[in-house]
């Protein structure tokens, strides 16, 4: 339900009372500017104008409530933009035309969309604390931009607004934000090009996202060649903007990339080992290939760099046992050698190989090609090992790491909680408003749990709306503490499908190491007390009795 009494839903409901209120004054503004033209002019600034006060409208209409203003105003834009491009003269028909749109875009603001439950976009909440992430927000349409910074602060982000391009350009001067948002036209000149011109002249290296009401390839290209991170359209998409905004946003460090070096001399082992190193790899050497396996199960490599011919076992040989192997099936193995037969190194590569690098190879071209290789190759493996939709480890993956994460809190002595979490009447969510909006559902619980859990935790999709939480050296209470926050504030997640408003809830159940000593007894009894939550009523958490 629509709760009159959230502060951000009572502000919201102002931004649009008073975007109603200004309507009036804004078609005044139009219909003056359409009065001022004459037949025969020639005035592109006075077109220009025009085409700003027509292009707000284009915007800002349906994000307040006036979807039809939008289609009308998008309309006139389209006109009298024709006209522009086609730099003639005004004529009788040209002013017409004009003034016939300008009418209906008149009648349009007269008629706002239809009241529902929920008049806006989902808000999604995130856990009490400092917010770090301080956005930047040129748009000159003052309500919009409150409106937008409204509804992205629950996720995290202070906005600083700007009405023109002077102000933000001095206070970019002593300030870092996070990232950038950009209107694409602004009163004092055209976002793209101040950002472009910013990257020259002050080494500007932020993710700038791009707003337009147009999404034309030519303004969208317009907005890549100057860097942008990404182009968004008007109405807009607070969802897409906030996911855009994690993802411009988000600092994760990068592990190492794992090379084992397999080559008979020590010299160029060690020359190849520092060269990677260097560069923020780990390496391990082997120098008796007939060794191998041992290092490969400890050290796992993500890449192995081998030597073609080696005394007891050619490289070619030693890659064709490994390929047997399944664990090692995947593994990138890259050959060095001599060798210029480009027929020798097509049948490498054919024994297994992934790419052939030939002696002597200088260090950034050795380094390029490990971590091109590295790099597709953790992309191959994050495709294995998680869900499409929501990034989060898939099912065998997350029962794979549920199983190592009892066995080191068996070594340790240290407790461990399994969490079991499945949406209430999901199908129901399916079948009324759309397997889109249920897939929103679902990555707006999935974005929830990221932001409250520890990245230490284990976090997984079951499959379809089933979850599991791995909680990492955590006893029962607090486990319960931190699933019964995010139980409640998910439940007050404003969602919407079909333009209707409406909220999801969710049943968890608990279970705790030592009570339970197996991953597939944690398993099970969590599994069970999930559909005993689900039995008592749903939108509830349940303890397992061990």
């Amino acid at each position: 339900m629509n709760n009159e009494n959230d502060p951000i839903i009572a502000q919201l409901h102002v931004l649009r009372a008073s975007f109603a209120e200004q309507l009036p004054e804004k078609i005044q503004e139009i219909e003056t500017c359409l009065g001022e033209l004459r037949v025969g002019d020639a005035a592109p600034d006075a077109l220009k104008t025009l085409h700003f006060l027509i292009h707000k409208l284009t915007g800002s209409g349906a994000t307040f409530g006036f979807s039809a203003l939008s289609t009308a105003a998008r309309a006139l834009e389209s006109t009298l933009m024709a006209i522009i491009n086609g730099k003639a003269k005004l004529t009788a028909v040209h002013l017409k035309s004009l003034s016939e749109d300008a009418a209906l875009v008149k009648h349009a603001a007269m008629f706002p969309d239809a009241e529902k439950d929920t008049a806006h976009t989902p808000i999604i909440p995130i856990q009490s604390g400092p917010i770090t992430q301080s956005i930047f927000m040129v748009e000159d349409d003052e309500l919009f931009a409150k409106d937008v910074a409204l509804k992205i602060g629950p996720s995290g982000y202070t906005v600083r607004c700007f009405s023109n391009l002077t102000s933000f350009r001095e206070a970019i001067k002593d300030a870092q934000p996070a990232a950038i948002i950009m209107d694409m036209m602004l009163p004092d000149g055209n976002g793209a090009d101040a950002i472009a011109d910013l990257r020259e002249t002050n080494n500007l290296s932020l993710p700038v996202i791009f707003l337009s009401s147009h999404g034309d390839l030519s303004v969208r290209l317009k907005a890549v060649q100057c860097g942008g991170y990404a182009y968004l359209t008007k109405p807009l998409d607070i969802n897409a903007l906030v996911d855009t905004l994690d993802k411009a946003t988000l600092q994760q460090k990068v592990k190492p990339y794992r090379v084992l070096i397999v080559e008979d001399s020590q010299a160029l082992a060690m020359l190849y080992s520092h060269t990677l190193k260097a560069a923020g790899m780990i390496t391990e050497t082997v120098m008796d290939p007939m060794n191998i396996m041992a290092t490969l199960a400890s050290f796992v490599p993500e890449l192995i760099l081998m030597d073609v011919y080696m005394p007891g076992c050619t490289g070619l040989e030693l890659a064709t046992v490994l390929r047997q192997q399944e664990k090692y099936v995947s593994v990138p193995i890259v050959f060095l050698s001599g060798e210029t037969d480009l027929n020798k190194q097509l049948g490498a590569m054919q024994l297994g190989g992934d790419d052939f690098l030939v002696k002597p190879i200088q260090p950034d071209h050795l380094v390029l090609a490990v971590s091109n290789r590295v790099s597709r190759y953790r992309i191959l493996r994050s495709f294995m090992k998680r869900d499409s939709l929501t990034g989060l480890y898939n099912h065998t993956t997350t029962k794979e790491y549920l199983e190592y994460a009892m066995a080191v809190a068996k070594r340790r002595g240290t407790s461990l909680v399994f969490a079991m979490i499945d949406l209430d009447h999901f199908k129901s969510v399916n079948d009324t408003y759309g397997h889109a909006t249920g897939d929103r559902v679902i990555k707006s619980l999935t974005r929830l749990l990221q932001q409250r859990l520890r990245k230490t935790d284990i976090l997984g999709r079951y499959g379809g709306e089933e979850f599991a939480v791995v909680l990492i050296d955590t006893d029962m209470e607090n486990a319960c503490k931190v699933m019964e926050n995010i139980r409640r504030d998910f439940s007050q997640i404003r969602q919407e499908g079909n333009g209707v408003g409406f909220t999801s809830t969710f049943s968890c159940g608990i279970s705790a190491f030592p009570a339970y000593d197996s991953a597939v007894a944690l398993n099970d009894a969590a599994d069970k007390a999930m559909y005993d939550a689900k039995h008592r009523g749903r939108n509830r958490i349940a303890i397992a009795n061990g």
